[in-house]
């Protein structure tokens, strides 16, 4: 029986004593599946994907990750557990200005303790898949929006993470570059990887997803195949 790369169960958060960021959920997410997560803004997005991610902790409820309980490690654990685990691609990129495409691509293997080589390799084969090759190196400031997100999508993929987790990918592109980066998840999840994309923009979500997973005031209210 295949294990769940995500598996979360009666999951709550709540901030300050106010109401639940999110209010009792159960969600099962299975290897090589694509879901977009849909929702206004203040509805529970964010939580949601800083708990599968192990940024933040339920305060009940529980949160399994690729067959480990994230709810149940410390700061370290976690940290080594995204490593390992999980790549992650957020709306600005998060490129590191001072180093090259090469450079910002192999530093989540370096930290991993991959060989310089390896890492090397690794990332030259990322860069080429990706059609970013010619901007190996690079300072990101001379790449377009659209090219430093395939730069950040190269990064996230380097410790062949098990789970790609999206966060508005799209949202500080333009029309075309968003419609590339679709294009580019699309093609991630044809090849099987598993891929949580939260968003705003219906579109991008029928483009790169076969399930959507609709959010309200903290619970999910449709979970559409």
């Amino acid at each position: 029986m295949t294990t769940p790369v995500i598996e979360l169960r009666g999951v709550t958060r709540r901030y300050e004593g106010g109401p639940p960021a999110l209010d009792d959920v159960s969600l099962t997410v299975m290897p090589g599946e694509a879901v977009a997560v849909l929702g206004p803004s203040g509805s529970g997005k964010s939580t949601l994907l800083n708990l599968i991610a192990g940024l933040d902790r339920p305060d009940a409820g529980t949160v399994t990750v690729d067959g480990v309980r994230v709810d149940r490690l410390g700061e370290a654990g976690s940290a080594l557990h995204r490593r390992a685990r999980i790549g992650m691609v957020f709306q600005f990129f998060h490129l590191l200005d001072d180093l090259t495409v090469t450079e910002n691509v192999v530093l989540p293997a370096r930290l991993a303790g991959t060989g310089r080589r390896e890492a090397g390799r690794r990332a030259a084969e990322l860069l080429e898949s990706l059609g970013i090759a010619r901007h190996a190196r690079a300072l990101p400031g001379r790449l377009s929006g659209g090219e430093r997100q395939r730069v950040a999508v190269a990064r996230a993929l380097m410790n062949r993470p098990a789970l790609l987790l999206a966060d508005e990918p799209t949202g500080a592109l333009d029309t075309a570059a968003g419609e590339d980066v679709g294009g580019l998840l699309a093609a991630l999840h044809a090849e099987g990887q598993s891929i949580v994309l939260v968003t705003h923009d219906l579109a991008l979500a029928r483009s790169c997803t076969r399930r959507t997973v609709r959010i309200a005031d903290g619970r999910v209210t449709e979970d559409a195949r």
